[in-house]
């Protein structure tokens, strides 16, 4: 696919566009988690279905192939390890069955909510741009994908033929260049996987109770929440500081910063227009009902 460089006529997109690109495009990854169409291919090869874990990890761990449990848990940093250790261990399908599960979960979850859409001229334009600056986002050119394990292992899979499906593995793409870089951002502000939830409730991104499904018990977040009363990032009841505040307002914007360079490839012009092609397929999964109105990312929220 051919890219165009980035010109001093067509200006880096503002931060601001680079985070609602990401409120755009995480929906569309993000949808696959929560649909029936999902959790039949699920069961199909066998995970539990009670709940979403058992295909979320199968889904999201499977581009790094067999990888072992504590490289799995430090990419995913802000998940308590022994729930990562419990769900990747608790499986014996192989990587390659769950990349195959997950791209015929997309595929059917994609046709059921969109239809005769996954083939119109819109979303294959969407494709066009998206696929760009995901291409960007894992060149081994000037180091891009470095220290980008879950955008670097996804953008080594092969690209699929159909155009919805090239969109979500672009989406995916750039959801996970951007959440590699705010691993990055979190780990300088010297924040670990807890701290970094409990930062971002103090903020209000999103209600306490819904941080508890990465796994941490009550007695690890009291913890935590005393060690950040120490630096004076929160107040003994968890609400941020002043300092608290800034600290993670700065670690949003060095995310957004971080995440620039892919959009850099299609310049402000073509941002925008992405932008403007993702609105229909973003207000129909959003509307679909099956993502959570809170959230753990603080979309909308941040």
């Amino acid at each position: 696919m051919t890219t165009r460089a980035h010109t001093t006529s067509d200006p880096t997109p503002a931060p601001a566009r680079v985070r609602q690109l990401w409120h755009l495009l995480e929906p569309l990854h993000a949808v696959v988690y929560y649909a029936p169409e999902s959790y039949a291919e699920a069961g199909a090869l066998g995970l539990g279905t009670e709940e979403r874990w058992p295909l979320y990890f199968a889904w999201r761990v499977a581009p790094l192939g067999a990888a072992p449990v504590a490289v799995v848990s430090a990419v995913f940093h802000s998940f308590e390890p022994g729930m990562v250790e419990r769900y990747v261990t608790g499986t014996d399908v192989t990587p390659e069955a769950a990349l195959a599960a997950r791209l015929r979960a997309v595929d059917r979850t994609w046709r059921a909510l969109l239809g005769d859409a996954v083939d119109g001229a819109d979303l294959a334009e969407a494709t066009r741009l998206a696929r760009t600056a995901a291409e960007a986002a894992v060149t081994t050119a000037h180091g891009a994908a470095a220290g980008r394990p879950l955008a670097a292992a996804n953008g080594a899979l092969p690209w699929p033929e159909a155009p919805h499906l090239q969109l979500w593995q672009a989406a995916t793409i750039l959801r996970e260049h951007r959440g590699d870089g705010h691993v990055a951002a979190l780990v300088a502000a010297g924040l670990d996987g807890i701290e970094a939830l409990v930062t971002f409730a103090s903020i209000g991104a999103a209600p306490r109770p819904v941080f508890a499904s990465r796994g941490w018990s009550e007695a690890a977040w009291q913890e935590a929440t005393s060690r950040l009363a120490d630096r004076g990032l929160v107040t003994a009841a968890g609400t941020a500081t002043d300092r608290g505040r800034a600290l993670r307002a700065e670690i949003e914007h060095r995310t957004d910063t971080l995440a620039t360079a892919p959009w850099q490839t299609l310049g402000t012009a073509s941002t925008t227009r992405l932008s403007d092609l993702l609105a229909t397929p973003w207000l129909t999964m959003i509307g679909s009902g099956l993502l959570p109105a809170e959230n753990t990312l603080g979309i909308g929220k941040v």
